[in-house]
């Protein structure tokens, strides 16, 4: 392959051959790719992070209550996102973690925001507090782009640190738990009525 053909595979842009046996399965071109996704989530700019998406993408992130299929879906998620917390940045922990001879890698990040625009869905208003969690990418290759992709990160403790949840041991969460406890008794007897009502015919 000649230097312009290498160059081409490594931006995604090569045939289906080449990126096979010179993109996908090398992690050399894994680390480059992961350098890039990472710079290209803390570019803010939709479209050089499509760019990086099979037109076909599914992705399923624990922050959106949807799965989505293709760049159209993908837009309005990340535009969501930087909405609501224009500062995000990701930084690469650990990673990129690979199977020899398999298209997929892992990427263990960490992300930092500040809440300072509407989260919707589902429709918070600004806190203004910062969040810090990890997270992991789980990533599969095809022709010099992300096919399938799954986020993991732990929505609850991210709500928490913006003042969405209560603290975890706190007073407020042990009223939570005490509403639900309470709640939880109530439907249990209007199911036992209801079940009683059905025995006896009525």
């Amino acid at each position: 392959m000649s230097e312009t053909d290498s160059a081409t595979a490594a931006e995604g842009t090569g045939t289906q051959a080449e990126t096979t046996s010179e993109a996908t399965l090398s992690i050399e071109w894994i680390r480059d790719f992961a350098t890039r996704w990472i710079d290209a989530c803390n570019s803010h700019e939709v479209d050089r992070l499509l760019a990086l998406m099979s037109e076909d993408i599914e992705y399923r992130d624990d922050a959106w209550p949807k799965p989505m299929r293709g760049h159209a879906d993908v837009r309005e998620f990340l535009e969501a996102s930087w909405r609501a917390f224009p500062d995000i940045t990701f930084e690469l922990l650990g990673g990129p973690y690979v199977i020899p001879g398999e298209p997929r890698a892992a990427l263990h990040w960490r992300g930092r925001a500040t809440h300072t625009g509407p989260l919707d869905p589902p429709g918070f208003a600004p806190t203004g507090r910062r969040w810090e969690q990890d997270g992991v990418d789980l990533h599969e290759y095809r022709d010099g782009r992300v096919c399938k992709l799954r986020i993991t990160v732990d929505v609850l403790s991210v709500s928490r640190q913006l003042g969405l949840m209560p603290a975890a041991g706190g007073r407020a969460e042990r009223a939570v738990a005490m509403a639900h406890r309470s709640a939880s008794r109530v439907q249990q007897e209007i199911r036992k009525r209801q079940e009683i009502r059905k025995r006896r015919g009525g």
